[in-house]
């Protein structure tokens, strides 16, 4: 939770009424919660069950290698190098701040067996270091554009069944922020970690693409079947 012990707050969609599922979707460094919700009629599919999209807007904090300009970020970013960007005690706040919008879910009879937890770039980072730490799964993970912070502890992070989750990874082979390369190397840690990895690359940059959202409706296809 933050600081006022309050929730996130949130924008929501709701594809039709008495939601069964829901995906809760984090934003890339310095976007709000607005920024994926224009992808919600491209991604869905007829014959879909009732989801609710929970898009939360990150707190606003100091951040180190923009000048320590304040915007929305789910951790401080302190380096370039990726090995030691990312703010540890931030990653563990935002994944509290998650799993505080997951809680409510349930309360509003969404299991967490029925949430995807989706997110780009710093968003998808959260994504990632939430469902290594998770010891009830999610329907899925969803990270787009993205990496593993704290990596060289990624082994010692999972927890007991997370590996069940399935996990959907894209990224831009001319990604200028997060590397591909980079991308690549958390889904093969991923994958040693014993996830099932959906690993998808396309000539973009920092973005996303017509043919990503389709990839990712496919995956969510199978998914919304369970």
């Amino acid at each position: 939770m933050n600081d006022t012990g309050k929730l996130l707050d949130t924008l929501e969609l709701q594809t039709g009424a008495d939601p069964g599922w829901s995906v809760v979707w984090l934003h890339g460094l310095g976007a709000d919660g607005g920024d994926f919700e224009p992808i919600v009629p491209q991604l869905v599919r007829p014959g879909w069950p009732s989801i609710r999209f929970v898009f939360p807007h990150a707190p606003m904090r100091a951040v180190t290698i923009n000048n320590g300009m304040r915007m929305r970020a789910w951790y401080d970013i302190r380096d370039f190098d990726l090995a030691n960007r990312a703010d540890e005690a931030g990653v563990d706040e935002s994944i509290a701040q998650v799993e505080a919008l997951v809680a409510r879910e349930g309360d509003r009879g969404v299991p967490r067996n029925r949430v995807l937890l989706a997110g780009f770039s710093q968003g998808g980072a959260i994504t990632l270091a939430a469902g290594l730490r998770s010891r009830a799964p999610f329907a899925g993970l969803v990270a787009l554009s993205t990496y593993l912070p704290s990596a060289h502890n990624a082994k010692a992070l999972l927890a007991p069944g997370a590996s069940s989750q399935p996990v959907f990874m894209a990224h831009g082979t001319q990604d200028p922020v997060v590397p591909c390369a980079a991308g690549e190397q958390s889904a093969a840690l991923l994958r040693k970690l014993g996830f099932d990895v959906d690993w998808r690359r396309y000539p973009m940059p920092h973005a996303v693409c017509a043919e990503e959202i389709s990839d990712l409706g496919d995956w969510m296809s199978a998914r919304l079947r369970g």
